[in-house]
């Protein structure tokens, strides 16, 4: 017995020690604790700060997009969650309660509301051991007066979680354009933009949240009288458009309009400032509405699409033969085929032609073999290729709207080379179209298209961007502008030419027609069918003193018809020129005339420049003789009134003229009149002359013209 009462005094002993040592470890840890302020990676301040504090998000505005002229077009609303509260201990006072008391009621007052069943709802109201509970997709998203609604049955224990969303008041208005933003996570109430304007200007839109933390109770509210921590949201930026809501109604309504009486793939309108370059309106069918994205396609015709363009391109082509100083309007051709050297057969839409015509001709009837001949006579691939450059194709405008694709202009073979002149084996966007013609409204000068005008702070009202006219650079001379001015206004209002239907009372409308086949996806060439076509039209109103540029496209209409495109464009231009004011039977013509010259050799000298005078034509007398005895342009060449004629007169002493500024075609043909051989070094208007003005002309006399295009590379 004794020994097994040493055993016990042993173990008791062994429980002592134990003990103080666990007593000692917990005291020097407890030591650790109070002097540290991180543990195994933990920051204790920090831990203890979340415990006993709340931050919360104060959300920041987001910015307002309106149209040029206020309109609003896209905005933030309200927008609310119901919720109701299940957790009796809500409830301090019996007389205010603070929970859901008579469920049954509840879910019946609220299911007509709602839209939901209620037994739905009262199952909701029956979960068991939660605090709070939410009632489905049907219970967010709530209107303010839905919430109206449900605040008037003041039902205990409801409450509502404000948040926000996106709201595009006229549907599907300018939707391509404006995009949409949409609540990324509801938690959070994050709207994010994820097309167009929404998504370009997404961080510029959304502002900056702010933030309040205050000190919380172990319920998680607020503790009462305890100073809050708070940063102010700074609101996004109000975004104003060029868009002119009329003409951006005038537009939609035009494609409307047509969709009722025509089928098509799609359609798309676009028209701009035709001196700002400002696009006021712009529209594709199929469309969406952004408050439902029901969107079939994500890109926008304006700047994603790019496609074969097909005779509008002609225009650009035209301009790069005079601006290179080898375009003769009253030169002849045959039209009808063209066979290239690789016996590729090229032919006009009338294959059989219009006979022997002129090239002038050959743009009013859209001639692809007018084109041909211009190419092969008198251009390269170089000169076409560095021209459509100048002009913004194959490259981006860099236009404000997202996922704009440069297009392509590539093109080696005679001929890949002959279809690029008249708009085929190329892609283009409508947007470089209209960037392309600014410089026939402008004098030549090319500018750049845009589709914000500013940017203001909602707050001070103060402007933080403005956008205007953007000058790139000249492209064209006035010679170039008022001729192609010409030649649109032939094509459309000209007997019997191809842009006749769209042609409008008082002839104001101007420009030029397009057809382009669709080529395979495989690229093995074009699919062969009647309305396996895009039509398109690129034109200017008025022609006097242009307002508007207008660029239309249509894929696949209904038996390739133009008919659905010329209907929408003669109702556009129509409602836009009331919109303006204008009246277009008292427009003036455009005082832009062809003269036939006629011939002034063996004639005295002061008798034809009395003619000329008269007929308000230019003139350059070249030596000192009384008689003219040679001409430049020839007799029975075609002329404008911008145009100048050179006379040789019968002095024996000739000398050399001064050239420099004239097309490398008319200072080589009056050259070479005054017996003068001539060496081109380039192509386009003489920059420089190897023999000075004024220098006696002698036997054999040899003279080198250096020539550069109107623009640099």
């Amino acid at each position: 017995m004794k020994k097994k009462k040493r055993n016990n005094i042993r173990y008791s002993k062994r429980i002592i020690i134990a003990s103080l040592l666990l007593f000692v470890a917990l005291i020097l840890r407890l030591t650790q604790i109070a002097l540290s302020t991180e543990i195994d990676g933990t920051n204790l301040k920090e831990l203890a700060s979340k415990r006993t504090t709340r931050t919360d998000t104060i959300l920041a505005k987001r910015g307002t997009i309106f149209s040029s002229d206020g309109e609003t077009l896209a905005q933030n609303v309200s927008s609310y969650k119901i919720i109701a509260y299940l957790d009796e201990k809500r409830t301090t006072n019996p007389n205010k309660p603070q929970h859901v008391v008579d469920k049954e009621k509840t879910a019946k007052e609220l299911s007509p509301i709602l839209g939901i069943e209620k037994e739905k709802i009262l199952e909701y109201l029956s979960k068991e051991n939660v605090y709070q509970t939410e009632f489905g997709s049907k219970g967010k998203g709530l209107t303010e007066l839905t919430k109206q609604k449900i605040d008037d049955l003041n039902l205990p224990g409801i409450d509502f979680i404000e948040s926000y969303k996106r709201y595009y008041p006229k549907g599907q208005f300018a939707s391509y354009t404006l995009g949409y933003a949409k609540t990324t996570s509801e938690e959070e109430n994050i709207i994010v933009g994820e097309m167009g304007i929404e998504k370009e200007y997404d961080n510029i839109l959304k502002g900056e949240d702010g933030y309040i933390t205050y000190q919380k109770d172990l319920r998680g509210y607020k503790i009462a009288d305890t100073i809050p921590i708070q940063k102010d949201a700074t609101q996004g930026k109000d975004i104003y458009l060029t868009l002119d809501s009329s003409i951006q109604f005038f537009v939609e309504q035009a494609i409307n309009n047509a969709d009722r009486d025509y089928d098509y793939e799609w359609f798309h309108i676009t028209i701009a400032d035709a001196k700002t370059g400002a696009i006021l309106a712009t529209a594709n069918s199929p469309s969406f509405d952004p408050n439902t994205r029901n969107i079939t396609n994500y890109l926008d015709t304006l700047i994603s699409i790019p496609f074969e363009p097909g005779s509008t391109m002609k225009t650009f082509t035209y301009m790069a033969a005079m601006e290179n100083g080898v375009y003769d309007g009253t030169e002849t051709y045959k039209s009808g085929v063209y066979v290239t050297k690789d016996g590729t057969h090229i032919g006009d839409w009338d294959r059989n032609g219009w006979g022997m015509i002129s090239y002038d001709r050959g743009y009013a009837l859209s001639s692809n073999v007018a084109v041909i001949n211009i190419i092969n006579r008198h251009m390269n691939s170089m000169m076409l290729r560095q021209y459509f450059k100048k002009l913004g194709f194959g490259k981006t405008t860099k236009v404000e709207l997202p996922n704009e694709q440069p297009g392509k202009i590539d093109f080696k073979y005679e001929t890949e080379i002959l279809n690029a002149g008249f708009g085929q084996g190329i892609t283009t966007t409508p947007i470089q179209h209209i960037q392309a013609m600014t410089s026939l409204t402008n004098d030549g000068i090319l500018l750049k298209p845009y589709v914000v005008e500013k940017i203001v702070d909602p707050i001070t009202k103060e402007v933080i961007l403005q956008n205007g006219k953007d000058e790139k650079e000249r492209v064209a001379s006035t010679k170039t502008v008022a001729k192609m001015i010409q030649l649109m206004d032939d094509c459309v209002n000209g007997a019997g030419n191809t842009g006749i239907g769209f042609k409008i009372d008082g002839g104001q409308l101007i420009g030029k027609t397009g057809t382009a086949q669709i080529a395979k996806e495989n690229g093995s060439g074009y699919i062969s069918g009647k309305a396996e076509v895009i039509t398109s039209f690129s034109g200017i109103y008025p022609k006097n003193d242009p307002q508007i540029i207008i660029y239309a496209a249509v894929k696949r209409p209904t038996n390739g018809s133009q008919k659905p495109l010329s209907n929408a464009v003669k109702e556009i231009v129509h409602n836009v020129s009331k919109y303006y004011g204008n009246d277009d039977s008292k427009q003036n013509e455009i005082e832009i005339n062809n003269y036939k010259v006629p011939s002034f050799i063996n004639k005295k000298l002061d008798s034809v420049k009395t003619t000329l005078t008269s007929d308000k034509i230019n003139y350059v007398v070249i030596g000192e003789g009384d008689k003219v005895v040679k001409q430049s342009p020839s007799p029975d060449k075609t002329m404008t009134n911008q145009d100048t004629i050179y006379l040789i007169t019968n002095d024996r002493n000739q000398k050399v003229p001064n050239v420099v500024g004239l097309s490398s075609k008319v200072a080589k043909d009056l050259l070479q009149k005054l017996s003068i051989k001539v060496n081109l070094d380039g192509v386009g208007y003489v920059t420089e002359q190897s023999i000075t003005p004024g220098t006696e002309i002698t036997p054999n006399l040899e003279i080198k013209l250096t020539l550069q295009p109107k623009f640099t590379s």
